[in-house]
């Protein structure tokens, strides 16, 4: 049984504000979500934008139903509601964020279920989260076999440390694809991405004409998990 991810933007371009979302998702949202058995909700900042304060977060679910019902199970959550009090009173003139982006997705037959990397604890992990957009349904299905033919366990090979592929259900600049990788530290990324495009095996994927003109832009962010994160 394949999982399901949705990935969310607050868009956030004042430092304070990030703070106070912040706070908000450490001592309100993420508790509630653990207790309706939500684990391994990645929270991070954008670390490739000095001017960006936006918020990234990556939530699990197993299942379509449960991430339907999730903000009427937050809202019955009386410790959730509690603790959201002045997060709720927050001035409509002078909100903390503008608006949030959000995908749903469903995991690629390659990666069914997140695969959590070794290294959680770890002060200097980064991640990076990737969109491929797509011009039409084809192409991105295409792009999808792609990964799941051999493309995702090439990742493996070299270190690239996927932690999940999502096929996009409904979001902006659909059809597209989200996945994320992570690693030890920065520098260890830029090595296993040199690994991944210097392999034979890339060189003999990337050219099949079955694959031919599948992504027609790629959103990248580079990210640093907040320390309350757990991913």
């Amino acid at each position: 049984m394949s999982e399901f991810y949705e990935i969310r933007i607050y868009r956030v371009f004042d430092f304070e504000k990030q703070n106070m979302l912040e706070a908000w998702m450490r001592d309100a949202l993420l508790p509630a979500l653990g207790r309706l058995g939500i684990k391994n909700v990645g929270v991070f900042r954008n670390q490739g934008d000095p001017n960006d304060h936006s918020q990234f977060m990556v939530i699990p679910f197993e299942s379509l139903e449960q991430f339907a019902e999730l903000n009427v199970k937050l809202a019955a959550d009386k410790k959730f509601t509690d603790a959201s009090q002045g997060w709720f009173a927050q001035d409509m003139k002078d909100p903390v964020y503008n608006r949030v982006d959000s995908w749903v997705t469903q995991a690629f037959d390659s990666i069914p279920k997140m695969e959590i990397p070794s290294f959680t604890d770890n002060p200097d992990r980064i991640y990076e989260l990737r969109l491929y957009e797509s011009h039409n349904m084809d192409s991105a299905k295409r792009k999808v076999k792609m990964f799941d033919d051999g493309e995702t366990q090439l990742m493996r090979d070299t270190k690239l440390g996927p932690v999940f592929f999502g096929r996009t259900l409904a979001g902006p600049d659909s059809p597209n694809l989200i996945y994320l990788l992570g690693a030890e530290s920065e520098a260890a990324h830029k090595e296993h991405w040199k690994a991944f495009i210097s392999s034979d095996r890339w060189a003999a994927i990337k050219d099949l004409p079955e694959y031919k003109d599948t992504v027609s832009k790629i959103q990248k962010w580079n990210l640093t998990p907040t320390d309350f994160s757990e991913l």
